[in-house]
């Protein structure tokens, strides 16, 4: 597992962040530095060579897009923002206005997000309660694609609501 500091175009600012990243301040945390394009090739060939990725928010969006393709596609792809104190929790994929209202769009990204959530307010409150409804959530997830259910971004004939019930009837 690596730490990175991702860091390209703004090489200034970049190295700015990364700086303060690595000063001291995190002796036990190994950490690696790479360019963006470089990063991007490595998440292609060994994506589990990687835990925790800290960039600008250009690469970030970038590499985040991308990486969700390798799971599948954008529905599928949780994220989180996470600050000192607070985090927000979103999934990956905009707001695809040419299927808005449609109840085409995949909600695993949010479920999922929900999920990733729980387990943070676990981790920063010590919550044991959530880290489980996370824990039952993810099974709840992995349970319904492995039963079958197949988005409409795959090719499958299961929209928003579909998802949603299935997931909730696991849960």
């Amino acid at each position: 597992m690596m730490n990175l500091a991702i860091h390209g175009i703004n090489g200034d600012l970049s190295k700015r962040w990364a700086d303060t990243f690595y000063e001291d301040k995190h002796p036990d945390v190994k950490a690696d530095r790479l360019y963006v394009d470089a990063c991007a090739a490595l998440l292609v060939k060994r994506p589990w060579d990687f835990d925790v990725m800290v960039m600008e928010n250009m690469f970030g969006d970038i590499l985040s897009d991308m990486t969700a393709g390798l799971i599948g596609g954008m529905g599928m792809a949780p994220s989180a923002d996470i600050g000192d104190r607070h985090a927000v929790f979103q999934p990956c994929h905009g707001t695809a206005p040419d299927i808005m209202g449609q109840g085409k769009a995949n909600p695993t990204g949010m479920i999922l997000s929900t999920a990733m959530m729980l387990d943070w307010l676990a981790d920063k409150h010590g919550i044991e309660a959530a880290a489980e409804a996370a824990e039952r959530i993810e099974r709840a997830v992995d349970k319904v694609y492995a039963d079958g259910i197949k988005p409409m971004e795959f090719g499958g004939s299961n929209g928003t609501a579909d998802i949603a019930k299935a997931v909730l009837a696991a849960l």
